[in-house]
């Protein structure tokens, strides 16, 4: 060091902090020993604390301004080191800065799904996200409870424990509050506020504001949500065999038009047209006149399956013809089947219809001796 920078470091000293990344809800002064000089000028940003904590014991408090840093502003300083008629010699002291600005747009979600139990659907699986706010009100407390010894702290590694604390809570409200699955959508505002009112002690308890927690959705699974789609659109369609009718008259005009175009396109809408035609008549006919003689109904339509192995499939096969597969070893609990009604290929061992052809199959016969 030459003898200027030796000189000008004993009489000049400015302690400052400015924040580049908008995440830092904490930073540390890095000083080479800690070391302060006497009269050293301290600057304090809008939205920015400083905090000067001696021997780890949390000292002085500076809100924004500018500081010559003398015992006159550092009263709990001055007690701590018994400065009690002034000094001029350097002091060692931490200095941590505060972003006390509002991190908006912090994430929150469900990881898993949480299971209610709703009026209309009886048990079901719900996820939710949404965002919230929140500001250092307490430097003091930040420091003890959450930040210790880290010289630079960010948003990222407390949103963890938020999260938990949010997720929590939003269990609990929602199970409590025995909202109907289809009026969640009309109370995200009112779940977001009393989520906060619910939360935000917690949150003080780290000297940090929680503000605006918004829910922003709440989903359902994706075989409940099908369900409901079908339900609307029987919702819309109404009466079905009004529907129907409108819809049979709707495919007779536009068959009669011949839509295919050409002679070939008139000839197979007059096809359609007459084959429709018949369809209608036998819509709009009126019911049967009961005659006072009981008919029985139809016999119901045996279940057919078909088997599926190495990307092919064959059948239809109907219960009997799969009991007799059974008992010859060709079709096993762990085989793929499928009829019609099925959304996809099952293991025949979890399809009621066939579990119970299994038992019937003869034990393995015992090893020979």
């Amino acid at each position: 060091m030459g003898i200027w920078d030796k000189l000008t470091g004993e009489f000049i000293d400015v302690i400052e902090w400015m924040d580049d990344d908008g995440d830092v809800m904490m930073s540390r002064f890095e000083r080479q020993g800690n070391e302060i000089k006497y009269g050293a000028m301290l600057t304090v940003r809008e939205s920015q604390l400083a905090v000067f904590v001696n021997e780890g014991q949390i000292a002085d408090t500076f809100p924004p301004g500018m500081y010559q840093l003398e015992t006159r502003n550092m009263p709990i300083m001055t007690t701590l080191n018994s400065w009690k008629h002034g000094f001029n010699s350097p002091f060692k002291a931490e200095v941590y800065f505060f972003n006390t600005k509002k991190f908006t747009n912090l994430k929150w979600g469900t990881r898993n799904p949480i299971t209610l139990r709703d009026e209309e659907f009886g048990p079901v699986r719900l996820r939710a996200f949404g965002t919230y706010n929140v500001r250092v009100t307490e430097p003091a407390m930040f420091i003890k409870e959450v930040a210790g010894t880290d010289g630079h702290f960010t948003t990222d590694e407390i949103q963890d424990q938020f999260r938990n604390h949010i997720v929590s809570r939003f269990a609990n409200v929602i199970g409590e509050a025995k909202i109907p699955v289809l009026d969640l959508a009309a109370n995200y505002d009112d779940l977001g506020k009393f989520l906060t009112e619910a939360i935000a002690p917690e949150f003080n308890q780290y000297g940090v504001d929680l503000s605006d927690l918004l829910v922003e959705n709440i989903s359902l699974p994706e075989a409940v949500e099908k369900a409901l789609d079908k339900r609307s659109s029987m919702g819309v369609i109404g009466d079905l065999d009004k529907y129907t009718k409108f819809q049979t008259a709707e495919a007779i005009g536009k068959a009669g038009d011949g839509e295919g175009g050409g002679m070939a396109g008139a000839g197979m809408g007059a096809g359609l047209g007459f084959a429709i035609a018949q369809q209608m008549g036998q819509v709009l006919q009126p019911a049967p006149q009961h005659t006072g003689v009981a008919k029985p109904p139809p016999m119901p339509k045996p279940i057919e399956f078909f088997i599926g192995k190495d990307g092919k499939h064959d059948g239809p096969y109907d219960l009997t013809d799969l009991e007799g597969k059974v008992k010859a070893g060709a079709l096993k609990e762990e085989s793929l089947i499928w009829a019609e009604g099925m959304d996809d290929w099952m293991k025949a061992g979890d399809v009621v219809a066939v579990q119970g052809l299994f038992g019937k199959a003869p034990p393995p016969l015992p090893p020979k001796s």
